[in-house]
């Protein structure tokens, strides 16, 4: 099967064999098509997007040589007069026709938006994490289309970690998912969501001090950073938990002491 990997190095493959792709600019036409997600994108956008500012002369027969190019490496049996079935003519342009299942990209943005039970999304996620090999679309980094859709891209992970977490804590994984909540939340610290997640699992691991202690670094550094509180929700959860014992007595010891009050003259 014909298959588009955008979730890491940018790849065609038929089964396992990788695809001759050609040069950056070549496969920039192919990714900006996947990015499209099937719809047709105008030759005349495709010329002003992979050459920002100044387009060569030619743009429009170099353009029309790399889709040339590109049907051959991606139906090779094709033959030569008969019509592109992956990547079409869809005038004023061309599109690329593909399955979800076809492109990993795709593929993981329905499995975020997708609902169900805890088990099964659980599953999914897992799955769905799984297809990412490294930063998206970063070989077009000097292409604002390619940068905006990575970070599009990149926000669906950490909403997918975070949902992920999210079925775990409520199937009972609260243990297991400590560690990865704390990478996640120290390496997304603005990240409220992050801090939840993190202090529920340390709460119902019985490590009740150190959710606090997360809530603490929490407000620390939104106020730091941002001028901040914590959120109503974190507020929420933070009232929620009952101090650990002896906490009420360490912080009593450590005020000073109030003077005896005095009868009034």
């Amino acid at each position: 099967m014909l298959t588009f990997r955008a979730l890491g190095p940018f790849q065609a493959r038929h089964g396992e064999t990788s695809l001759d792709l050609g040069g950056q600019r070549q496969m920039a036409v192919l990714a900006r098509l996947l990015v499209a997600g099937g719809r047709a994108v105008p030759v005349a956008m495709l010329i002003d997007e992979l050459w920002p500012g100044e387009p060569p002369a030619q743009a429009l027969s170099t353009i029309q040589g790399y889709v040339s190019r590109l049907r051959r490496a991606l139906e090779p049996g094709r033959a030569p007069r008969e019509e592109a079935e992956v990547l079409v003519s869809a005038p004023p342009g061309y599109a690329l026709r593909a399955s979800p299942v076809q492109v990993d990209a795709w593929s993981f943005e329905n499995a975020v938006k997708t609902g169900g039970e805890p088990a099964e999304s659980w599953d999914r996620l897992e799955a769905a994490l799984a297809l990412w090999r490294g930063p998206a679309l970063a070989e077009f980094s000097d292409l604002p289309w390619a940068v905006s859709e990575a970070g599009r891209l990149e926000e669906l992970r950490l909403i997918a970690v975070e949902r992920r977490a999210d079925a775990g804590l409520l199937l009972g994984h609260s243990g297991a998912l400590v560690a990865d909540l704390e990478a996640h939340a120290s390496a997304h610290p603005l990240r409220e969501e992050a801090w939840r997640l993190l202090a529920l699992a340390l709460y119902r691991s019985g490590r009740q001090g150190d959710a606090l202690g997360a809530l603490r670094r929490a407000r620390t550094l939104l106020r730091d950073e941002l001028g901040l509180d914590l959120g109503a929700t974190l507020q929420r959860l933070e009232s929620d938990m009952p101090r650990p014992p002896g906490s009420a007595r360490r912080r009593s010891r450590s005020r000073r002491p109030r003077p005896p009050r005095t009868a009034a003259p």
